[in-house]
């Protein structure tokens, strides 16, 4: 690794490469030329030289020299979301600051100062917290804070953390489940909230590769199975079309591409229908070419209305009232004659490129004459930013969440203007979007000009007019009727106002018992007394009792009688804290804990097979066959969850040190529970077929079984006892073929 007097004195016009490497920047420069309006050649050689010479020594999980990663994510800067050849620079050198003896300065004199400002906000935020999560969150923060600033900077980190999913086959288990799961929670929804499609979709698919692969493996075989037929099918479908369309003289291209399969999977759990009964895996999109207008989408329109029924409940205008991101498009769904949905968008060119690439896109319309939709885009990301606090930061990013994924309604001020809310949005939401000050006195509302409740959920097209005191008239309730990070923030900064007036009058009332008294005590002497009384800090202490929950003459007695039996001891207080311990060495710990409990059972921990104790989490179920993680608890205990569960997906941001890789151990003999859904005809003697099929073909005790019937079809919830996933496949095939039942699949 180069230290900063070798790179002082590089003369990069001179430093050779050897055949491969030089291969590695041919590739790359090809890349810039053929995907950016101009590359300055010379700087891109330079940048590729340095990140060669500072990561030289260093080879990644994989084995690849770790230059590589930097000049792949350099290849996806510039062929992905190609925006421009500073962003290609500023890619090929984000680890060297973090990662190496390079520092800022060295970057803003070799390379100038946008590149070292890009840099500097694609770099982490290291050693400053030491709570995972918080450090997470506070580093993500970071970013949008950068990006604010300049756009760059987060597609940079989208194009670094997509690489870094691409092969992420080559970290341990545990790492993969805990950075598969970030991803999937902020990376992948906020590639969503900036229009990124592409890379959003191959973010979900690559977490849902980690997380589940059991299903991901199964819908993308059953892609595979269906290609010849969908491919037939779409050409049938849209030969008539494409005729028509070439008659009235269309300059076009079709696509017609599957679904992603983590959409698919979402919408199976949603509908909770096997992968045999979605029948929308697909859309068809046609793009007009420029010259093509607006008004030539709705022409196209009207040409496939002509040929396919519409069903009008599925028909969005996004041209018109474009989302948020400023995304374009018409969608319509159509029915064949076979009755067969087909979801159909249709969009002219650079509506396209803004689908795909969002704001990317609009970085580089605003480039050649400016981005009224990103304009607006980086004011959503500064307003939600106001004033936020390190302290606040897992809220913050929590609240964050909320807001990332949400399906967008349409609202209006009285004066007509168009604002765009969070689905679930209240009048108090739409207050606070306005203005903080309105959502801070607000007292009532009129919705389409009646009066309506402040905490009343708004509709698409809604006329909305707030009412406000003179006053600030925040309710604390509020917090449960908002959805916005705005209104979120602003309440939960004046409940913990009123927490801290409350708890200071406490304090005051503590101060004034113990003047009157004979005993001397200081805030940090009162903590094992609040501990005591099961209280984590004197601050809640204080606020029941200045809530008139706890009685401050209680908390007297209980002070005097532990002053009686002696203060800490001063030696003791002032003991050296203890060296900080690394995630690692805190894990370890949980593990020796738990492989000195003895059980006569056996699980591979670790990759190691250990004899300790351990349960399945009630909350998934997890059976044999299936991906599973552990979680050990404070007794050493490991808990079993599937790897596609929520819960452990929670741990594993809270309390990622205690996660560990664990795997089935052969020749497990017990029964484990797993969960069917049968849906089929309403016929006399289903019921009695299904259960012989368990009973007597397959052997399968069964715990429970519901049946709900309605317009002679039943729905049928079967709990059996299994010995792993390959036992209840087998049940799933014989059931499904009983006389008339329709579908049968493992239920969550």
């Amino acid at each position: 690794m180069a230290d900063l007097k070798t790179i002082e004195n590089i003369d990069f016009s001179a430093f050779d490469l050897d055949a491969a490497q030089q291969q590695d920047l041919d590739q790359l420069l090809e890349v810039c030329r053929e995907n950016l309006d101009s590359v300055d050649e010379e700087m891109v050689s330079r940048a590729f030289k340095l990140c060669y010479i500072s990561h030289q020594d260093v080879d990644r999980a994989s084995g690849e020299p770790f230059y590589r990663h930097p000049v792949t994510v350099a290849k996806i800067v510039a062929s992905e979301i190609n925006i421009d050849d500073v962003s290609v620079i500023a890619a090929l050198l984000h680890d060297t600051v973090e990662d190496t003896s390079v520092t800022i300065k060295d970057i803003e004199e070799l390379f100038g100062d946008i590149v070292a400002h890009l840099i500097d906000g694609v770099t982490k935020i290291s050693g400053v917290f030491k709570s995972r999560n918080t450090k997470q969150a506070e580093t993500f923060m970071k970013m949008l804070l950068s990006m604010a600033e300049d756009i760059r900077v987060v597609l940079i980190k989208f194009a670094d953390r997509l690489h870094n999913m691409r092969t992420i086959q080559h970290l341990p288990r545990e790492k993969q489940m805990q950075k598969a799961t970030e991803t999937m929670e902020l990376y992948a929804p906020l590639a969503h909230r900036f229009g990124l499609f592409s890379i959003k979709s191959e973010l979900e698919d690559l977490c849902f590769r980690v997380i589940d692969p059991n299903s991901y493996k199964f819908i993308s075989r059953k892609l595979r199975e269906k290609r010849e037929a969908r491919e037939a099918f779409i050409e049938k479908f849209m030969k008539p079309i494409r005729e028509e369309l070439d008659s009235q003289g269309f300059t076009f291209e079709i696509k017609g591409r599957p679904k992603h399969i983590y959409s698919i999977f979402r919408k199976m759990q949603r509908q909770q229908k096997p992968f045999e009964e979605i029948y929308d895996l697909f859309a068809i999109r046609i793009i007009l070419e420029d010259p093509h207008s607006k008004e030539d989408c709705w022409r196209v329109y009207s040409i496939i209305t002509d040929w396919y029924t519409p069903i009008p409940k599925r028909f969005r205008d996004f041209i018109s009232v474009p989302k948020a991101n400023g995304y374009q498009s018409l969608h319509t769904t159509v029915i064949t004659e076979k009755g067969r949905k087909v979801e159909v968008q249709i969009r002219t060119r650079p509506m396209d490129d803004v689908a795909e690439k969002g704001v990317a896109a609009h970085w580089k319309y605003k480039e050649g004459g400016g981005s009224e939709t990103l304009d607006k885009f980086v004011h959503w990301v500064r307003d939600i930013l106001d004033n936020p606090r390190p302290e606040a930061a897992t809220e913050f990013v929590k609240d964050f969440q909320l807001n990332l994924y949400q399906d967008e309604i349409y609202v209006f001020t009285p004066d007509g203007e168009l604002r765009t809310l969070p689905q679930g949005a209240t009048p108090i939401d739409f207050a606070f979007e306005i203005h903080s000050e309105i959502g801070e006195r607000a007292k009532a509302a009129k919705v389409n000009g009646k009066m309506a409740p402040l905490r009343e959920e708004l509709s698409v097209g809604d006329q909305v007019e707030i009412i406000m005191s003179n006053d600030i008239n925040l309710n604390p309730d509020w917090i449960d009727d908002v959805v916005t990070h705005k209104a979120k923030s602003r309440i939960r900064q004046f409940i913990k106002q009123k927490e801290r007036e409350t708890a200071d009058e406490g304090r005051k009332a503590w101060e004034k018992r113990v003047d009157r008294g004979n005993i001397e005590i200081s805030e940090q002497d009162l903590m094992p007394v609040a501990q005591k009384l099961d209280y984590d800090t004197t601050q809640d202490l204080f606020y029941d009792i200045g809530k008139g929950t706890y009685d401050v003459d209680d908390l007297y007695k209980a002070a005097k009688q532990y002053t009686s039996k002696g203060r800490v001891d001063d030696d003791q207080k002032n003991e050296e804290a203890p060296e900080p311990v690394t995630d690692e060495q805190v894990q370890q710990t949980y593990i020796d804990a738990a492989r000195s409990v003895s059980d006569d059972k056996a699980l591979i921990v670790k990759g190691e097979l250990t004899n300790v104790k351990y349960n399945y989490a009630n909350c998934c179920n997890p059976i044999p066959g299936d991906d599973v993680m552990g979680f050990i608890s404070r007794n050493g205990e490991v808990k079993i969850h599937r790897s596609n569960c929520k819960n452990i997906h929670h741990l594993i941001q809270t309390d990622g040190e205690r996660i560990v890789d664990v795997s089935w151990a052969k020749n497990i003999d017990s029964k484990f529970l797993g969960g069917l859904k049968v849906i089929g005809e309403d016929r006399v003697g289903m019921i009695n077929d299904i259960t012989d099929v368990l009973s007597k073909s397959m052997e399968t005790n069964m715990k429970s079984i519901n049946v709900n019937s309605n317009s002679g079809m039943f729905e049928g919830m079967l709990t059996v006892f299994v010995d792993d996933i390959d036992h209840l496949d087998r049940i799933i095939t014989k059931l499904q073929k009983v006389d008339g039942v329709k579908s049968v699949f493992r239920y969550e």
